[in-house]
């Protein structure tokens, strides 16, 4: 029986052991920490025959015997790609992959359409994955949304042993740079890059490492579609990207190269070819979601039904009943006139000005957690221009609070707890006859919560149990 090395006791690496188990190989799942709750998931895969080492590293020196040695490792999504067990693991001839190709080989008898960038991701994926459905069409969003990759494989698994009874016709892909760093063979049939700023940086190192990462799936990827308002994806253009469809909110005379889909007159409009004609396919005003950055989402994936062969009328159905994406803009409830809204997902400047740049000023602003590299001067000028105060919360207080006094904005408080952050927004945004408290941190979660969708959902229950009768 050959044998599977899988590191990271997450979702992804729990689903992708077992994935593993199904197929045939012997499976050892590995996790540097150890908890409570760790130890509970290690007995319960222990009755599924999977061993699990907790607080514990594998070790592939080459002192090991051969015959101890794994065949195949699989990564989870948030273990470095570089961290030196990989690095001696890929000298030594171990097959080294991501969990996202492990799922890619279990599933790419299916088209897929994978979505990749620094902001957009989500809301496009889940976006996209509605409309197909709309259509009729079993497609599920999954990867760095939802279930991963590995859970839906589980469900649907190799060609010959898919379920008969509701086959898949696509799968929607949310593909982070973590998942396509480690994916040698993942080749979507459609691949869209929302946006592209600095992030992942301690990750990744240089922007240049970022930017390749991200380029690899749409070299991969048989059609090609880019949303031309970005300015770094914009610079680089046909120049790199001669035969992608564009996408601009600017209208046509903006489209970059000959074909894409824009907005013109409010409508989303399709040019398929140089010397085609535009036709008009869904009124941008049927996607009930605020803001520009959600209007280009929308271009990219409507591109991406156009492409699939996805008819006006459930391209109009799927938008329409689009219900939008927790933790990103999502309104929480309404009190005494003032909207909470839960914008967790804003884990970098450029998503949190997004955020911003989305709501009816004066704001009060939760921001904080665990603070990034990156360029936080747009952001700070947003804060100024649509911020009555703004309320301190995580490990990047100081750092904030630093760079306010900086930049010459004074109104704002260290709170520290998302507790006290939600208690103080409501007095002041009754001080400043404000209409929106939003929580839009700029920052990764990891100081104060496992993931940014806790961040979230700490914040929709202490809404909904203040504020939400």
């Amino acid at each position: 029986m050959p044998k599977a090395s899988v590191i990271g006791l997450g979702k992804s690496g729990i689903a992708a052991a077992r994935l593993l188990k199904r197929d045939g190989w012997e499976v050892e799942l590995c996790d540097s920490n150890t908890s409570e709750s760790l130890v509970k998931q290690q007995q319960a895969l222990a009755a599924e025959g999977i061993d699990v080492k907790l607080g514990y590293s594998p070790n592939f020196e080459s002192s090991v015997a051969s015959s101890d040695l794994p065949q195949l490792i699989v990564v989870s999504p948030g273990v470095p790609w570089d961290i030196s067990v990989l690095v001696k693991a890929r000298e030594m001839g171990i097959e080294t992959i991501g969990e996202m190709e492990l799922a890619w080989r279990n599933l790419n008898s299916v088209p897929w359409v994978g979505i990749t960038g620094t902001n957009g991701k989500t809301t496009t994926t889940a976006l996209t994955s509605a409309i197909f459905q709309a259509a009729g069409l079993n497609a599920p969003p999954c990867g760095n949304i939802g279930y991963a990759a590995t859970e839906t494989a589980l469900v649907y698994g190799k060609e010959e042993t898919a379920s008969t009874e509701n086959p898949l016709d696509w799968i929607i892909g949310e593909i982070s740079s973590y998942q396509s760093e480690s994916s040698s063979t993942l080749a979507p049939r459609i691949g869209i890059w929302t946006t592209f700023t600095p992030d992942h940086l301690a990750r990744h190192k240089t922007l240049e490492n970022y930017y390749n990462i991200k380029a690899k799936l749409l070299i991969n990827s048989e059609l090609r579609i880019f949303n031309g308002d970005d300015p770094y994806l914009a610079k680089i253009g046909t120049s790199q990207w001669a035969d992608a469809y564009w996408t601009s909110v600017k209208g046509g005379d903006f489209l970059i190269g000959e074909k894409g889909f824009y907005i013109e007159d409010g409508w989303v409009v399709e040019k398929l070819a140089a010397n085609s004609t535009p036709e008009k396919i869904v009124e941008a005003s049927a996607l009930r979601m605020p803001g520009i950055h959600n209007q280009q989402n929308l271009l990219m994936a409507v591109g991406a039904a156009r492409l699939a062969g996805i008819e006006k009328e459930a391209i109009h159905k799927g938008i329409s009943e689009f219900p939008g994406v927790p933790h990103r803009i999502e309104h929480i409830c309404t009190w005494e006139g003032i909207d909470f809204i839960n914008d967790s997902k804003a884990t970098n400047y450029d998503a949190a000005e997004v955020g911003l740049a989305s709501v009816n000023s004066p704001v009060i602003l939760i921001a904080g957690g665990e603070a990034k590299e990156g360029e936080d001067n747009p952001w700070i000028a947003k804060i100024k221009e649509k911020c009555a105060a703004v309320l301190l919360i995580g490990n990047a207080s100081p750092v904030f609070s630093k760079r306010f006094q900086e930049e010459g904005f004074s109104n704002y408080e260290i709170v520290v707890t998302m507790d006290k952050a939600v208690t103080r927004s409501a007095e002041l945004a009754k001080h400043y006859n404000s209409s929106v408290v939003l929580l839009s941190p700029a920052c990764a979660s990891f100081d104060q919560y496992p993931n940014f969708e806790v961040r979230g959902d700490h914040f929709r229950e202490l809404c909904l149990a203040a504020f939400g009768k």
